[in-house]
């Protein structure tokens, strides 16, 4: 592994890490945003809501527009907007501004989400693209271990603005890097080509190729299943089983450190066995795991413990069905990769959003709800995972014939 690739995958970790920063980061603030402009609990989650819808629709215009102009400029500018909508946050007089301005910062963020995963495209393919990806999420696994509990530790001392104003600084170092370091790997002679009608053909096409749209929604609902837990979480834990938001931002730590130390795991299984089998066996794992813990809690068992030790085994699965799914699903695309990973990243973002606004609506404060609509999420991505996959295998063994 050379320096360079080290370098830019730690670059492109951070560039993608801010989104989730401002998402992470200010959950243990929710209480003490409401109690401050005197909003409802629902009103408060709806700027969480509001986020999520935001990333998943804009991702499709810098997909395309990133294949139009470069990887570069795009960069700049989302992490400038978002640099905005963080100090718009930091001073928002109402919830409705606060919403609004979240908006803003989604807007942003959108560009760290989905233009790394085209660089990673534009510069290596097969077990080097996963290699690449595994080491990306590693440095993005810093938001959901650490940012809840910096999150708490800047809310004590500063107050839940001062959350956002951390949130400024983050995407200022990130732009440093960014121009400091960051090359253009799209070439103007890739660029010729691509238009914004050649786009939304781009995103017809994908949603006509079942190989694409099989192994997206493979993780769609694998992410979703993360989601449910982060949408919920602080609830289950801290009301219902009476825990401190230190220790629920421990609990957070705990899943996500299953999730993101078991995806650098992913090159060398990759290597070893090749990225079919690999996602086979972890999404059957992932799937397993949740339904257990899902059976347990429709028994009657109602344990902080029980869910922790089963979501940290699931999760960890999770972290090998993520990166394989989406080098997967790009491998075929190199052309227009760019417009594939914004039409990936917008359909994890848009089912995810779905997925929590369902789960929503069943919630009742206990654990129950939310580990069933965990189990469902995994049950259906292996259910995409293996149907895709196999008809992938079938269709390659007719026209090796």
């Amino acid at each position: 592994m050379t320096r360079r690739f080290l370098r830019l995958a730690i670059v492109l970790g951070l560039i993608t890490a801010v989104g989730p920063f401002a998402i992470d980061m200010y959950l243990p603030a929710l209480p003490s945003i409401g109690g401050s402009l005197n909003a409802s609990p629902s009103a408060v989650q709806m700027s969480l809501t509001a986020f999520f819808i935001t990333i998943g629709i804009c991702q499709l215009a810098y997909g395309p527009l990133a294949d139009m102009v470069g990887r570069k400029r795009p960069i700049y500018a989302g992490l400038a907007i978002f640099t905005l909508g963080s100090i718009g946050c930091a001073f928002a007089p109402t919830v409705e501004w606060l919403i609004a301005f979240r908006v803003v910062q989604a807007v942003g963020a959108c560009a760290g989400m989905v233009i790394p995963r085209a660089i990673v495209r534009d510069m290596h393919t097969g077990h080097e693209a996963t290699q690449l990806i595994s080491m990306l999420m590693l440095v993005v696994s810093v938001s959901p271990i650490l940012a809840p509990l910096t999150g708490s530790m800047i809310i004590s001392v500063f107050g839940w603005r001062g959350v956002f104003w951390a949130l400024t600084v983050a995407a200022a170092i990130a732009s440093v890097l960014a121009i400091w370091q960051l090359h253009e790997t799209r070439e103007p002679h890739h660029r010729a080509n691509s238009t914004w009608g050649g786009a939304f053909a781009a995103y017809g096409k994908l949603l006509m190729d079942p190989y694409f749209v099989g192994l997206t929604l493979t993780g769609s609902f694998g992410l979703s299943a993360f989601f449910v837990y982060l949408s919920n979480a602080s609830f289950v834990i801290v009301n219902h089983y009476g825990l401190t938001p230190t220790m629920f931002s421990l609990c957070f730590a705990l899943n996500a450190a299953a999730f993101f130390g078991v995806t650098q795991l992913t090159a060398h299984l990759t290597k070893r066995y090749g990225l079919p089998r690999v996602i086979r066996v972890a999404v059957t794992g992932f799937a397993v795991s949740m339904v257990a813990v899902a059976l347990l809690f429709i028994g009657g068992v109602d344990s902080l413990l029980v869910m922790i030790v089963f979501l940290f085994i699931g999760y960890g699965f999770l972290g090998l069905v993520l990166p394989t799914a989406a080098v997967l699903s790009l491998d075929h695309h190199g052309e227009i990769a760019g417009t594939a990973s914004a039409l990936m990243g917008a359909m994890q973002f848009v089912v995810g959003a779905a997925v929590m606004a369902a789960s929503g609506l069943v919630a009742n404060g206990t654990a129950k709800p939310m580990v069933i609509c965990i189990a469902a999420c995994a049950v259906t991505s292996f259910v995409f995972a293996q149907f895709t996959l196999r008809r992938e295998g079938l269709a390659a063994a007719v026209g090796g014939k």
